[in-house]
């Protein structure tokens, strides 16, 4: 049986367990919020460590809290950010809009952690923890620098390396004539390095599109407390957390113009998570094309071969699928569901508050994670490994009937779709439906179509 400690404010008395940093907020929002399993992610809460690391030195230099208590809060903070002390913090997502509990399950941990540390020192979670603060700047605050940190250290170096392992193939795909498509029908001739370079394309757009949109979640509304107005903050506050938060991170935090728009809309994470939207289609798009490329190996286009990594059917022996394709594919419409989620919750700001970032928080941190991990692996366990079927190309690229379209500027396109469908009907080449139709010798045909000419 867990040991207790009873612990009493201004609503009552509660019971607390003895091993755990937490206090009487965060004990009352766990029992009251026993909704699923889905938990503050500790991302989040590293970022909330990091801004009150921050504002306590914030205050030092404002001399509003005594240099003991400051090095006290920084000294916590930083275990929080080494994962040490990750067991406290068990509130769920699905609480308070505003993330009140989780900044006072943050403030009472620290406070508490504090206090076992040195108890000659008195630091209290809301007096000192919370010093020149409200839930509803930190909160917001800590979403932004929650997204930035991950999307610099984790998500952005995915991309690149999925993109520097298109690049790699398409050196080897230069001189691969294959089949076109369009409308999942056959089409003109492309390159394989063509069709493999719209990849590295798409996928640095998005990269151009996640870097422009991340710009703005730079700007934190920190400092303006409780509706905006800066209620209980020294002066200068904003500007001396961000610079406390540059120096911790390497990144140039600053405070948001306006306040009361921080506070009330999210709508600078709503236009970056749509960034991380937009990467998600495009490469739902490039596993899927993967997908179709690989499939087989002998009753499907099989123009690549994509690597074996386990076993495809409980039934069917020897059956390999394309696993990879189908996790990224996954993981993107989830990240699609998720924009969704925020541009709904964006639309909650009622007034001076948006009541609904734990969701936003919750789904940001999901879709940056899916899309880092899931663009890793289908790196390194699909992309890296895809080799060409060049007999099979060549197979495709033969009886690619749209080969006909050079003939146009020859014998126009009214007869050259007539040798199509004379080829269709029959059951024959194109080159033997257009000697057959008498509008070409074979002389003729093979000096006008070239598969290496047309593309």
């Amino acid at each position: 049986m867990k040991k207790t400690k009873t612990l009493k404010d201004s609503f009552g008395i509660v019971k607390v367990p003895t091993n755990k940093y937490w206090g009487i907020q965060t004990q009352r929002s766990k029992e009251n919020f026993t909704i699923n399993d889905e938990k503050i992610p500790y991302a989040l809460i590293q970022a909330l460590a990091l801004i009150k690391k921050s504002c306590a030195l914030a205050n030092l230099q404002a001399k509003k809290i005594d240099v003991k208590k400051a090095n006290l809060i920084c000294h916590v903070a930083d275990e929080i950010l080494t994962g040490k002390l990750d067991d406290n913090f068990p509130l769920s997502v699905w609480q308070t809009g505003s993330g009140t509990q989780t900044n006072m399950n943050v403030n009472e941990v620290i406070a508490n952690r504090a206090k076992w540390i040195d108890k000659t020192i008195n630091v209290h979670p809301n007096d000192h923890v919370n010093m020149s603060q409200s839930s509803n700047d930190v909160f917001p605050s800590a979403i932004h620098v929650m997204g930035v940190l991950l999307t610099n250290e984790k998500l952005l170096p995915s991309l690149d390396n999925l993109i520097k392992s298109f690049e790699i193939l398409i050196k080897s795909f230069s001189n691969i004539v294959k089949v076109g498509r369009t409308h999942l029908q056959d089409a003109t001739p492309i390159k394989l390095s063509q069709e493999f370079s719209s990849y590295v394309t798409m996928l640095k757009t998005s990269k151009k599109m996640i870097n422009n949109a991340l710009s703005t979640l730079y700007e934190i509304p920190i400092g303006g407390t409780a509706v905006g107005t800066g209620v209980n903050a020294p002066k200068n506050f904003d500007k001396l957390v961000c610079t406390n938060l540059k120096k911790f991170t390497n990144l140039s935090f600053k405070p948001i113009a306006n306040k009361f728009a921080g506070l009330s809309s999210k709508d600078c994470v709503s236009f970056f998570h749509s960034a991380l939207k937009v990467l998600a289609e495009n490469l739902f798009k490039i596993a899927n094309d993967i997908r179709w490329l690989s499939s087989g190996p002998n009753c499907g286009i099989g123009e690549i071969y994509i690597p074996q990594n386990e076993q495809g059917s409980s039934i069917m022996p020897g059956k390999v699928n394309p696993t990879q394709c189908e996790s990224m594919m996954m993981l993107c419409i989830q990240t699609i569901s998720n924009d969704v989620a925020i541009a709904m919750a964006n639309t909650q700001g009622n007034f001076q508050l948006n009541t609904f970032m734990p969701l936003i928080a919750c789904n940001l941190n999901q879709s940056i994670n899916l899309l880092a991990d899931g663009m890793n692996s289908f790196a390194t366990k699909c992309v890296i490994g895809i080799k060409p079927n060049k007999k099979r190309i060549k197979t495709n690229l033969d009886h690619n009937l749209m080969l006909a379209t050079s003939l146009n500027t020859k014998i126009g396109y009214d007869k050259a779709a007539i040798i199509v469908k004379l080829a269709i009907k029959e059951g024959i080449s194109l080159k033997q439906a257009a000697i057959q139709s008498g509008y070409l010798s074979e002389k003729e045909f093979n000096k006008i179509v070239n598969p290496n000419n047309m593309i």
